[in-house]
């Protein structure tokens, strides 16, 4: 009963992560028109939020052995609760610099998400199970489940009450970490392997197949995540889709496909390898076809689409390193999760500094005015672009990996 009951709180945390991971990036164009702020400064909240992911997460790969676990890991959801609370009352706090309340809020639920990544996949993975691959897809099938509901979630309140009442869209959200928080109490939390010193780890890092494995999910975050925190934006500027349009079928059904993938493999998944691969290649037609397709339609299918075509990119490398390594206990876990927050960070920024420049370059203003287009939106083209190269670059990468497995067997 206490394991079903710690498993709903991993899933819980999942729900919250995937609050914190996409508020922001529904919100953007709200804070654009209300706040004045720009498309390199929304996409600097993305990077905020993962490169604060990212510090949680290296200070876990080197330094897990110096902490409680089971405290911290109890607390998380009162640190994502109080990040939510101090996002939502931006504008009331700094009436004059809301951004800087933005900024406030991000890394604090973002820290409590960077605390999450490290411990929960390895929570799920230390409890029973008959099948730990499916068990920790169907982990992470729930995070996209969950971007799911706070995307129709958000764009129905957003719908009903407007847009300028967004904070209280965040307040409500915060029931999520709460009810994590609760779930958690009265839970033991499983003993975890992690080296008792930081020489053990480093010992880990030499080994050049770890790497490449961290190389898959800086990539895949990169991928999953650009495409996640743009799509909405990018439906309604670049392919001028109504918002309520393009959130309900970009964005939810860009986590519908995410969740559908994830949840496939969960029940009838095998050969990791060769999935990874295959969902490289198809990321990166998703990306062309939504950059390039002269039909909004098409390009908001593709949008959706890069949804089922990278749902296996994080969980999947994660499953191959641990089965690689296992030695490397919650260590592995934690490296891997910087792995794929730096691509997350990484990817999204890039698409906001290439928007923002196209609209400054008078070469490019003028390339879009000569075909017939808002040089915002051949910016958001063009970043979209520019994001195709995340998976385009996965393609060897994954492929490396599989025929690395292939040569293992083949040995064994």
């Amino acid at each position: 009963m206490k394991t079903n009951r710690l498993k709903k709180a991993c899933y819980m945390s999942n729900i919250t992560m995937a609050v914190v991971g996409n508020l922001s990036p529904l919100l953007f164009l709200t804070f654009r028109s209300m706040y004045g702020i720009s498309y390199s400064l929304l996409g600097l909240l993305v990077l905020i939020n993962f490169c604060t992911q990212l510090g949680v997460d290296l200070i876990f790969s080197f330094f897990s052995h110096k902490f409680n676990i089971p405290k911290v890991i109890k607390t998380m959801p009162i640190i994502g609760a109080a990040g939510l609370l101090v996002f939502s009352a931006a504008p009331w706090i700094f009436p004059h610099h809301v951004y800087i309340g933005l900024v406030l809020g991000t890394i604090l639920f973002s820290a409590a998400s960077g605390l999450a990544e490290v411990w929960i996949s390895p929570i799920i993975a230390a409890l029973p199970a008959d099948d730990p691959d499916r068990e920790m897809s169907k982990l992470h099938s729930i995070y996209a489940w969950g971007v799911v509901g706070v995307a129709l979630f958000a764009t129905l309140f957003l719908l009903a009450f407007g847009s300028e009442n967004w904070q209280y869209l965040a307040m409500i959200l915060m029931l999520i970490p709460i009810s994590a928080f609760v779930l958690f109490h009265g839970t033991k939390i499983p003993d975890m392997d992690a080296p008792e010193k930081t020489s053990g780890v480093l010992s880990l890092f030499k080994n050049p197949g770890l790497w490449l494995c961290v190389a898959a999910i800086f990539l895949g975050g990169a991928s999953e995540v650009t495409m996640a925190q743009w799509c909405s934006g990018y439906l309604e500027r670049a392919l001028e889709i109504p918002k309520v349009w393009g959130d309900i079928l970009g964005v939810a059904l860009f986590s519908v496909m995410l969740g559908t993938g994830r949840t496939l493999y969960a029940k009838i998944g095998k050969n990791i390898t060769k999935v990874l691969f295959l969902c490289m290649c198809g990321a990166t037609l998703c990306y062309l076809l939504a950059a390039v397709s002269p039909f909004p339609v098409l390009g908001l299918f593709a949008c959706a689409f890069t949804g089922f075509c990278v749902s296996m990119l994080w969980p999947g490398s994660l499953i191959v390193a641990s089965d690689r390594f296992p030695q490397g206990g919650v260590v592995i876990f934690a490296l891997m999760a910087a792995g794929g927050d730096f691509g997350a960070s990484v990817g999204p920024q890039l698409v906001g500094v290439v928007t923002d420049f196209a609209m400054a370059n008078d070469s490019l203003v003028a390339f879009a005015q000569s075909m017939s287009i808002m040089p915002e939106q051949l910016g958001m083209k063009l970043g979209i672009l520019v994001g195709m190269l995340f998976p385009l670059v996965g393609i060897p990468v994954t492929l490396a990996l599989w025929k690395g497995e292939n040569k293992n067997t083949e040995n064994a």
